[in-house]
């Protein structure tokens, strides 16, 4: 499913318009990258958890010439399902 799919299935669930049913997506889509922007957590009771994790610099090899590099640290988004998710898609 891509993002006008997605819409499309919001409008008819909510009995929006696609114009608010986009609206509506693309406040949402804001608001989690904001407060994750801040290092913040949002957490949707039954759907899940986004949040920010840290990971640290390691060491890795480069696969075409076999030598050491440096991977730097970096922040990653995250997501963990709710359990009314996650027995959904059981």
């Amino acid at each position: 499913m891509n993002k006008s799919e997605l819409i499309s299935a919001i409008a008819e669930n909510a009995c929006l318009s696609k114009v608010d049913s986009k609206k509506a997506l693309d406040g949402f889509i804001a608001a989690v990258s904001n407060e994750l922007k801040k290092g913040g957590k949002i957490s949707l009771v039954g759907f899940g958890t986004f949040s920010v994790a840290e990971k640290s610099a390691r060491q890795g090899i480069n696969p075409r010439t076999k030598q050491p590099i440096k991977i730097e640290g970096k922040k990653v988004a995250k997501f963990k399902p709710g359990a009314e998710l996650a027995d959904a898609v059981k």
